[in-house]
């Protein structure tokens, strides 16, 4: 255990921990806790009834989470459908403990989402937005919320009450500052010209067809619900137009651009110092009147970093200063000098050394801009709407695209053959190419609406499928006798090794089995596991090696990251001990601990929720 926390308690896994205290359950979960239909369930739990619609809703979103990664659909599935079990047995206990959210903590958790917020602030606007866009009522959303919090405060309440004893962390430190005296002979790689014959390589060919096969491809049809052809439809008038400019104008507006210069005159708590400046500050306006101000500014201001330059305070911004320098300030001309402006830092002389005025765009300049702004946000609203519209007569008509093309009013759309991997045009988006090789597309049937961006939903339909086909001999054989020598040559290297492991392990010395293999012995005296003396891999086996026994080192193969092997002996341990810098840097460790016990704990308390609940799932066909 201290060992996993150990490794846990590093680098980016520290980060991790920390971030996994959070919401582990997400948003995309709790979708399902709405209801299915009439079907067959697929899996209850307790009293709560998910379909197969909300198995393959998880599963999407599993997928979109790893775009980019290898996996195993099946597996995916199968980890979707545990994520979707676990989540509702959390919050059926909770619901059990009676716990609740207010009104109050939902509105405040869902105004610090960046999602609805706009330059660091909740935009309402861009709130209903988003929430329009997937077809969902503020309610049904913030209920949604709720449902999430709760779980979270279940989880919170046992990560949280996590803890770790002195001794605890003494035996981690003990463990992480570990030192190793180890001897190791380099193995390289073997190296073979030798051809294979042509029954090894048909023999090789057939045992590994899988590794020899044209990728599997599909092709499509779709139909496409987008922002910009929605947008293109909506009608507007000019009153319409103009009534949105007013709404709008702050962002057609440039902002006054001011630069601004000043001298400081310091004063104490004392009312004779603070006259004493004042007198400074008259006096130095009256040599403005031959004197440079940045020349004035350097000599006497009393704001010696400023003074470097001249005085220059760079853009005024409203709010940084006191209100009777930013108002003497705003008042000014170009070149202008104010009187002495009293602060809490003493009097001031400024000055403005720029300025731009504001101005604000003419509705006719900005008609063609502001008329794709309307109907954009016009269409956002219908694009939510018909989302939802869409995925409802796609599931009613499983088995052709007519009404989906017949309620947006479009056509069907084709593609060309593609693969997992890769496509062209609609294609070339990884979400579109997930759903197009799901099982239930393959099958037949139409998909989910696929989000493509912010601003486009399809859903499509398997029109071509040419599954993996493997290639012939004479096409690969190049391939199939490179790989038959690399394959030889591992398991050269792997002889080679296991040699030299038995000969060290009979009591042989290090130094002559290296001898008679007519290879080096490299030493490591005192290796740490943060040392870059080998590669990092190469040094966690060493680490995960076993420790010495009476007086007989341990001996470990180990690969190299270039093919090769390394034959370590691990000679000596010396167990590590708190340093003094590690006591100064102790807290965050300890902190860590804690939650990683918390988190196992939690782990712990939800296995056996799981355990207890009553949970059906549907028996096969």
């Amino acid at each position: 255990m201290l060992l996993e926390i150990r490794e846990k308690v590093q680098g980016v896994f520290a980060s991790i921990i920390l971030v996994l205290i959070c919401v582990l359950f997400g948003l995309w979960g709790i979708q399902n806790y709405l209801g299915g239909g009439k079907e067959t369930p697929e899996v209850t739990v307790g009293d709560k009834e998910f379909f197969q619609r909300d198995l393959n809703q998880a599963y999407q979103q599993f997928a979109q989470n790893l775009a980019g990664m290898k996996f195993d659909e099946d597996t995916l599935k199968k980890q979707a459908l545990q994520k979707l079990i676990r989540d509702e047995v959390l919050l059926q206990y909770a619901q059990e403990q009676k716990l609740v959210v207010t009104d109050e903590a939902a509105r405040d958790f869902i105004q610090s989402l960046e999602y609805f917020q706009k330059d660091g602030k909740f935009d309402k606007t861009q709130y209903q937005t988003l929430l329009g866009s997937q077809g969902m009522s503020s309610d049904e959303f913030v209920g949604r919320i709720k449902k999430a919090l709760m779980m979270e405060q279940v989880q919170r309440a046992i990560v949280d009450s996590g803890f770790v004893t002195p001794a605890e962390v003494a035996a981690f430190y003990k463990i992480q500052n570990q030192k190793r005296d180890v001897e190791y002979i380099p193995v390289p790689l073997s190296v073979s010209s030798q051809m294979p014959s042509e029954d090894d390589v048909t023999a090789y060919y057939q045992q590994h067809q899988e590794a020899y096969q044209t990728a599997e491809q599909v092709s499509i049809q779709y139909v496409e619900l987008a922002l910009d052809a929605l947008a293109d439809d909506v009608e507007v008038t000019e009153e319409q137009l103009k009534a949105y400019y007013e709404e709008q104008k702050a962002q057609f507006s440039n902002p006054e651009r001011r630069k601004i210069s000043h001298i400081l005159f310091a004063f104490g708590k004392d009312a004779a110092g603070e006259e004493q400046a004042l007198q400074k500050a008259l006096k130095a306006k009256q040599e403005l009147s031959n004197k440079d101000f940045a020349v004035l500014a350097k000599e006497i201001s009393d704001d010696k970093l400023s003074a470097k330059n001249g005085g220059d305070l760079g853009l005024f911004n409203v709010g940084v200063m006191e209100k009777a320098f930013e108002d003497a300030a705003s008042r000014l001309q170009l070149g202008e000098v104010s009187e002495p402006v009293k602060s809490a830092f003493g009097y001031h002389l400024i000055k403005v050394t720029e300025l731009v005025p504001g101005e604000v765009k003419t509705y006719e300049a900005v008609k063609p801009e502001l008329t794709k702004t309307y109907k954009k946000a016009q269409a956002e609203g219908k694009l939510g709407e018909l989302g939802e519209k869409l995925g409802e007569v796609s599931y009613e008509n499983p088995d052709s695209l007519d009404a989906a093309a017949a309620l947006l009013g479009v056509g069907i759309k084709e593609t060309p053959l593609f693969t997992r991997d890769a496509g062209e045009g609609v294609a070339a988006e990884e979400k579109v190419r997930l759903a197009a090789f799901s099982e239930d597309v393959l099958k037949g049937v139409n998909s989910e609406p696929v989000e493509v961006g912010s601003d486009k939903v399809v859903v499509l339909r398997m029109k071509t499928h040419v599954p993996a086909a493997s290639k012939e001999l004479k096409d690969v054989k190049a391939e199939v006798i490179a790989a038959l020598q690399k394959e030889r040559m591992q398991q050269q290297t792997i002889e080679a090794a296991n040699k030299l492991k038995d000969e060290l392990l009979a009591g042989k010395a290090i130094a002559e089995v290296a001898r008679n293999a007519q290879l080096p012995v490299k030493k490591l005296a005192g290796l740490a596991r943060t040392s870059t003396d080998v590669e990092p891999a190469v040094n966690q086996a060493i680490f995960r090696a076993a420790k010495p026994q009476a007086n007989r080192p341990s001996i470990v193969i180990i690969d190299e990251p270039k093919g090769g092997k390394i034959v370590a002996s691990v000679n000596q341990v010396v167990e590590g001990e708190m340093t003094a810098a590690d006591k100064a840097k102790q807290a965050p460790i300890v902190k860590n601990m804690a939650i990683a016990f918390g988190r196992a704990q939690f782990e712990a308390v939800l296995n056996q929720l799981q355990a207890n609940a009553d949970i059906r799932m549907r028996a096969a066909e």
